[in-house]
């Protein structure tokens, strides 16, 4: 009876998981580009600069990896590149409101200001 119950659980959780839900890799990308920024702005916030490269982030989660591999990061002067490369699957076109970038260090991103 057991086993009945939880073969009926699993194909219902199965079922129910549609992980190709539509804007994915816009949902999923705008929320690793945020992350990214949050920590990295928190990092010049404590040290006083932009790090060398992500590795010198500090305090990382668990979940932090998702991001952490779906960015690219790069130092420049006064400032940062970020790219996402990653959403769920593709590479996503993100649009932010200019606002969203006020005060940040960002100089070159494949997101779009509008």
């Amino acid at each position: 009876m057991m086993k009945k119950w939880l073969l009926i659980a699993i194909f219902l959780f199965v079922s129910g998981c549609d992980v190709n839900f539509p804007n994915a890799d816009a949902t999923f990308g705008t929320q690793n580009f945020a992350s990214a920024v949050s920590v990295i702005e928190l990092h010049k916030l404590r040290n006083g600069d932009y790090p060398e490269s992500l590795d010198e982030l500090e305090f990382l989660g668990q979940w932090d990896g998702i991001w952490l591999s779906a960015v690219r990061y790069e130092k420049v002067e006064n400032g940062y590149n970020l790219f996402v490369e990653r959403g769920w699957v593709n590479e996503p076109n993100l649009t932010f409101p200019p606002k969203f970038k006020q005060g940040l260090g960002i100089k070159e991103t494949n997101v779009l200001w509008q």
